[in-house]
């Protein structure tokens, strides 16, 4: 069971079958961490906050040494709103927290923040993985490096909402939305497979859901969202998480 979780790079993989991945010894100097551990102490890490998560879902590298997940959590927003509780159809989208681990010193431990946009299933972070403060030296304790990334993750729940509002009310002309698109594909300033270009064109001016009708940075930013999800699973968290800042910065 194992080997084919291993060789499953180009699914999504559950909790249970993340723990059937190995773990390699560490070194004197580096503690290795089995990556169902890092996700175990985070969804503890959660309760203690009274956040619950509702779905989660893992990818790994053919190796095992490289994990990327993604837990969606109980709470979430609405029209721009921050709702701390209730029932997930009250809400357009769903607070989520992304996570990388490695075994082989690729990175670090990091988290990210971002949201599940529930019409289409479409996975966003508001930037990149922040890496939690300690190395996994020998003294590593995970509980508390994981308490500091959450704490940092939910400091970054409310700017996160107040960006969507900001994306939903900023409107783009054709021009401007073929220039972000261009930018990002030819000019090679987004770190995502060229061929998805045409993809995130076609999305975008022509929409498959009417929320995304509106001619504003939100519904560009689905498309790009949208058409990521044609990629594997570890390359679909990596395009992910660089397409806030690189909006951001193209956007002022």
């Amino acid at each position: 069971m194992s080997e084919s979780v291993l060789l499953a790079t180009d699914r999504k993989i559950t909790r249970e079958e993340l723990a059937l991945v190995a773990t390699p010894a560490g070194t004197a100097t580096h503690k290795t961490i089995p990556h169902v551990e890092v996700i175990q102490a985070l969804s503890e890490t959660l309760g203690f906050r009274h956040i619950g998560v509702v779905k989660d879902e893992y990818a790994v590298s053919r190796d095992g040494m490289k994990m990327f997940g993604v837990m969606e959590l109980d709470q979430g927003f609405y029209g721009g709103e921050i709702s701390a509780s209730g029932e997930a159809a009250e809400y357009s989208c769903r607070f989520a927290l992304g996570i990388r681990n490695s075994h082989d010193k690729t990175f670090r431990l990091a988290i990210t923040v971002g949201y599940r946009v529930f019409v289409c299933d479409n996975l966003a972070f508001s930037g990149d993985f922040s890496p939690v403060l300690a190395k996994h030296s020998k003294h590593f304790s995970l509980q508390n490096a994981l308490a500091i990334g959450v704490d940092d993750m939910q400091r970054n729940f409310e700017p996160m909402v107040e960006g969507v509002k900001r994306w939903q009310n900023s409107q783009l002309s054709e021009v401007a939305a073929r220039l972000l698109i261009y930018r990002a594909f030819i000019e090679g300033e987004l770190e995502v497979p060229r061929h998805l270009a045409r993809l995130v064109h076609d999305l975008y001016f022509n929409p498959q859901h009417e929320e995304f009708a509106p001619r504003t940075m939100w519904s560009l930013s689905n498309a790009f969202t949208s058409a990521f999800k044609d990629l594997d699973p570890i390359p679909q968290y990596k395009a992910t998480g660089k397409l806030a800042g690189f909006l951001q910065g193209v956007a002022g």
